[in-house]
């Protein structure tokens, strides 16, 4: 292990003894074997640092997307009764600290320690490496890559850190910059060509993965944990008789999911036109932003029973010129329909049950119970 390189997506198996030694990054890197942020060196003079995630974590989503390169993680403030900074291991001191240090110099960026970003397998201890990543991304957020959240856990707020990071097209680290980096010279002539242009320009260089299949199977639309699931099953069951009211929510829900929708107005029902909702997307910012019309359809359907090709025909047969339209359904779209779409080129978003329960959680709304409190008053 400890002369190993380490590639990109490659399980790194941990031991089986069932305690903290059977980390296997400790023998990777030489970095302890606990915590989400796991340093060599001094806080204040990082050589490494490691930063891990598990994945799993209802209320913190972290998320790696493979199409942009970025990866969204959540600090360590998990819990109310601390201050932001004030976690045992530092972690949010830690990302306060390489986010906020200026960028704008190679000198500046040179002292930005090397972070690698590893996930967890789910199985005893195994890993593996998601990439070598900079505190930044290319296109940035009116709120910037860092941002300071609140939350509300048994009626009392506290707030964390959520952090974008960027992944650089690195698909291995060599043994050689990992030594290099331990004797303090994460500079080397080891060191891959995308940090080290990102040193000496400012320039990102992410690794970017297209996805091979745009369609998703049921089993992707769906969510696959318990929770999700019974918030999944707790919306149908609370809308399911309630068409009109669940298209409301579904018009709340783009809201929360894309948040540069200008306005979304549902229409009356049984004069819709075949659009539950019609609205506006502004792309761009202040005078020179546009804005572009889409149509939304709502179907509050069991997770058995699945949005067929007739529902989608409907929906894209009401597009005018230059309109997208969006599919929200607490179910699935089946194969026919989303191959349709997908092959055919059709401008159509779908947010399928899984996307649901994923906004909800990346919007606070992770708990049953908030969200049964939450619906009851916002769709009594």
């Amino acid at each position: 292990m400890s002369r190993a390189d380490i590639h990109v997506d490659a399980p790194i198996i941990g031991g089986r003894s069932g305690n903290a030694g059977d980390d296997p990054l400790a023998a990777l890197l030489g970095v302890n074997n606990m915590g989400g942020f796991r340093y060599l060196g001094k806080q204040q003079d990082m050589r490494l640092l490691v930063v891990t995630t598990a994945g799993t974590d209802l209320d913190w989503p972290d998320s790696f997307d493979p199409e942009t390169g970025v990866f969204t993680y959540f600090g360590d403030n998990k819990k109310p009764g601390q201050p932001l900074h004030g976690t045992p291991r530092r972690g949010n001191e830690i990302l306060r600290q390489i986010f906020g240090a200026p960028k704008s110099t190679p000198a500046e960026r040179h002292k930005i320690p090397p972070i690698f970003v590893f996930q967890s397998l789910g199985v005893w201890r195994d890993m593996k490496l998601l990439g070598v990543a900079v505190p930044t991304t290319r296109v940035e957020d009116a709120d910037g890559p860092l941002v300071a959240v609140w939350r509300t856990k048994a009626k009392q707020r506290f707030q964390n850190y959520r952090a974008k990071f960027t992944v650089l097209d690195i698909p291995e680290i060599k043994r050689q910059w990992i030594d290099d980096i331990k004797a303090g010279n994460h500079y080397s002539d080891a060191a891959p060509r995308a940090w080290r242009s990102w040193i000496q320009t400012g320039v990102i260089q992410p690794l970017l993965a297209p996805l091979t299949e745009r369609h998703r199977t049921r089993e992707e639309q769906l969510p696959r944990d318990s929770h999700s699931q019974a918030v999944l099953d707790f919306i149908y069951s609370y809308f399911k008789d309630r068409p009109f009211d669940f298209e409301h929510f579904a018009a709340d829900l783009l809201h929360l999911t894309i948040p540069n929708i200008a306005s979304i107005d549902v229409t009356r029902p049984h004069r819709d036109g075949g659009r539950d909702a019609i609205g506006m997307l502004r792309v761009g910012t202040g005078p020179s932003s546009i804005l572009i019309d889409f149509a939304m359809e709502a179907k509050c359907y069991s997770k058995s029973n699945g949005v067929g090709v007739r529902h989608v025909s409907r929906l894209i047969s009401r597009l005018r010129h230059r309109q997208f339209g969006i599919l929200v359904t607490t179910s699935y779209l089946n194969l026919q329909a989303y191959k349709e779409i997908v092959e055919d080129q059709h401008p159509i978003i779908v947010l399928a049950g899984a996307d649901i329960t994923e906004s909800l959680r990346r919007s606070g709304k992770s708990d049953l119970e908030q969200i049964r409190n939450w619906l009851k008053t916002e769709y009594p």
